[in-house]
């Protein structure tokens, strides 16, 4: 078997489309059903089902999806092996969450790629549980989330560092003038939040739960930069990472509703599964975000 035809139907998969998979992989489109044809005769199943102009995996094509992750990265392990006397090259997958993406990870990166031209990086962004669950299915070599300490037996998590989870609102805001609120002096705010299953968002809706307390929102967003925005406009207030507002509060965009409760924090985590082959390219990357290797 053809490794690359396995390598195009992960694209297909990928994208749910031959034409975005030919795109991606620079084939024709004709190319591409050859291959999943070839695929589906030499397996003698059906891998995609077709239906109202688009595609879908069909469970046997879940299942092999499954397999040709296994059966690519056991063969990039195999490269990186065997060429870790050489400069280190290859691709890292990785997953994250925006906020991470944006407001941590840029610097640390630049260092690691400096060192390591090479190495290129694939960052993907979705919500915390997609993004573990990602690692499991080998999706991502590694996942750097932002949330609550997690453990699985199937995962080794790392923690990097905790991370305050600050309330904003616009510098006039009337609870601006207080030296510190509680719970209850949010019941008639307006509340912009994160979209639905960010685990931060989460976190304070059981906040809300505890306090006995309605959690509604005004603006639901999918952007951390779109919700700074609507807060700084005065549209409500917000619950965000220290890090994605820190340039704002210093340059008074934005202030920082203080709380009489303890600070409510989360941790920004390294995962990996505990099967996975750690290349060198990899430890890499790791010590640069665990260390703080800035050099």
């Amino acid at each position: 078997m053809n490794v690359d035809y396995l390598q195009t139907f992960r694209e297909v998969a990928k994208w749910n489309s031959f034409t975005k998979a030919g795109e991606m992989l620079g084939y024709a489109q004709s190319s591409v059903t050859t291959q999943i044809k070839k695929l589906e005769e030499e397996f003698g199943v059906a891998l995609f089902e077709r239906w109202g102009g688009k595609i879908k995996l069909t469970s046997a094509g879940m299942e092999l999806l499954e397999y040709a992750n296994q059966i690519i990265s056991l063969l990039d392990e195999a490269k990186q092996s065997l060429s870790e006397q050489a400069e280190l090259a290859g691709s890292l997958s990785i997953g994250t969450i925006e906020s991470v993406a944006g407001f941590y990870l840029p610097p640390y990166l630049q260092v690691f790629k400096n060192k390591h031209p090479k190495v290129n990086l694939l960052l993907q962004q979705n919500i915390c549980k997609n993004l573990l669950k990602g690692v499991k299915q080998g999706k991502f070599d590694l996942a750097i989330i932002l949330d609550q300490r997690q453990e699985d037996p199937d995962l080794h998590f790392t923690v990097i560092k905790e991370e305050p989870l600050v309330l904003v609102a616009r510098p006039n805001h009337p609870l601006s003038r207080l030296d510190e609120i509680n719970m209850q002096d949010l019941i008639d705010e307006k509340l912009i939040v994160t979209e639905q299953g960010c685990s931060y968002r989460e976190i304070i809706e059981n906040l809300y739960r505890q306090h006995g307390m309605r959690f509604e929102y005004t603006i639901e967003l999918g952007s951390i930069e779109a919700i700074k925005r609507c807060v700084a406009y005065g549209l409500g207030v917000a619950f965000l990472p220290l890090m994605a507002v820190e340039d704002e509060l210093k340059k008074g965009a934005l202030t920082r509703i203080l709380f009489s409760r303890s600070e409510i924090k989360l941790c920004l985590q390294i995962v990996y599964h505990r099967k996975k082959w750690v290349s060198q390219s990899m430890k890499r990357l790791m010590n640069t975000l665990v260390h703080e290797d800035m050099e």
